[in-house]
């Protein structure tokens, strides 16, 4: 029978204080340095008891995917976003993490009002037009299956409408344009203009595509702050994109956005922009 003795005990117990410490420690340069969240990377799934984030169950639970809550706080301010902003092409062979995925969703289309349940984009008269489906290739989101999902902004989640890998199917759709194909993920942003044309007539189908344009920048603007890459895709066949996510005719595709971890971020700094203004200034004649 082995003998512990009460110095043994307390040696051990001050070894496991030194490590839960450095765990400690780690956590917090993960959050408040490199801007990790913590929360999320240990308990990714959301639901909210008194006001606060507790323990949850399993993110995927019947084809639904309960996205990490939104963060209204970041860690690049609005004016770097705008100025660090590029179409990005090119995209390293890297997955998203489902909070990234998560806040680009929220900055698209997620709420930011309760009581009239107004979304992230202005949307004339809030008819909100737009629905937000995410095309997820293999071992593009960490923790999700490849497929095609459909997010719903009231629960902040994703359903599964679709099993399998399909953007090679996109790609053929968006003529072939490469960066549809090599990213980990593809937003597919569609329009059923009835729901706003019923309020404003022929006039809102021109409403319906400047809201599109606003969840654009909205999605190029948060995927910039994540560190991540997009690009406004136009170009495709919309009977072959319609068919690849399984749309009724009255649903219209106007955009896919390619995202992922850039091969190479657009950085520039203020004495940059300052000396070409200065420049420019130099042709003004009185």
């Amino acid at each position: 029978m082995i003998k512990i003795e009460t110095h043994d005990i307390l040696v051990i117990l001050a070894y496991v204080a030194i490590i839960l410490s450095v765990i400690g420690v780690v956590l917090m340069y993960l959050e408040f340095v490199l801007g990790y969240d913590v929360e999320n990377l240990i308990s990714p799934t959301t639901i909210i008891k008194e006001g606060k984030e507790v323990i949850r169950e399993q993110v995927v639970k019947d084809n639904i995917v309960y996205l990490p809550l939104p963060r209204i706080r970041g860690n690049m301010s609005l004016e770097e976003a705008i100025a660090y902003r590029r179409s990005i092409r090119e995209y390293k062979n890297q997955p998203l993490t489902l909070f990234q995925l998560s806040q680009i969703l929220w900055a698209a289309q997620g709420l930011t009002e309760t009581k009239w349940k107004f979304r992230a984009s202005p949307s004339a008269g809030a008819t909100y037009p737009l629905e937000v489906y995410v095309v997820v290739g293999e071992n593009g989101v960490e923790g999700l299956r490849a497929g095609i999902y459909v997010y719903d902004p009231f629960t902040h989640t994703l359903r599964l409408i679709k099993e399998g890998d399909v953007r090679e199917e996109l790609y053929e759709a968006c003529l072939r344009q490469q960066w549809v194909r090599d990213a980990p993920v593809n937003i597919v942003v569609v329009a059923e203009y009835e729901r706003t044309t019923k309020v404003y007539g022929e006039r809102g189908i021109r409403y319906v595509h400047m809201e599109v344009g606003h969840v654009g920048q909205n999605i190029y603007l948060e995927a910039t702050a994540l560190g991540l890459g997009t690009v406004a895709v136009g170009a495709f066949y919309d009977d072959m994109v319609r068919e690849i996510i399984g749309l009724p005719t009255n649903k219209h595709p106007l955009y896919v956005m390619p995202i992922g971890v850039p091969v190479k971020p657009y950085r520039i700094t203020e004495e940059e922009l300052w000396r070409a203004i200065n420049i420019n200034r130099e042709s003004i004649k009185p």
